[in-house]
């Protein structure tokens, strides 16, 4: 029931991931959350997501920043670290995130979403068919809305680090 919310893989931060092993695994496109994904939330582009995103570019990556929010802080931040976005993404809708692999020619098989909540995030890109990375929130302070999200965020991964434990000891 609960695993619909399951991300595949969950993982300390975004900045963590071994993009080029990915990358010869196949994958060519990369959509992020940004708040709380690559910055604390309302926070402009700093040198680490700079870095990342120069990286990424160097490696092969086409990349996309998918956002809930409005269009002036979704610009300032990828117009500091050279990513497309689509704004206002009404997550966990799946459309936005198909417009985005379309942009960016890649598909559901190529392509990876990296975010930092269940029920927007990766609830969406799983119903796109998209590979999913969960990210710890990089700050605590956050807004009341999500701050109830995390409660229920709680209750999911519990069981999904229970069944994933079953996992590994089969």
């Amino acid at each position: 029931m609960l695993q619909c919310f399951y991300p595949d893989f969950y993982v300390d931060s975004a900045y963590d991931i071994d993009y080029e092993r990915l990358y010869e695994q196949g994958y060519r496109g990369v959509i992020f959350d940004i708040d709380n994904t690559l910055v604390p939330h309302g926070a402009p582009a700093d040198a680490r997501s700079i870095a990342l995103m120069n990286r990424l570019g160097k490696i092969g990556y086409q990349k996309m920043m998918l956002s809930n929010n409005k269009e002036p802080r979704v610009k300032m931040f990828c117009d500091a670290v050279g990513a497309d976005y689509i704004y206002k993404a009404n997550k966990p809708f799946p459309a936005s995130y198909k417009k985005a692999m379309k942009q960016m020619r890649t598909g559901k098989k190529n392509t990876l979403f990296i975010g930092d909540q269940l029920f927007t995030d990766v609830w969406g890109a799983k119903k796109a068919g998209m590979t999913t990375y969960l990210v710890k929130p990089i700050h605590p302070k956050e807004e009341i809305q999500i701050v109830l999200k995390r409660f229920f965020e709680k209750i999911v991964l519990y069981f999904y680090k229970k069944e994933k434990g079953k996992q590994g000891r089969k």
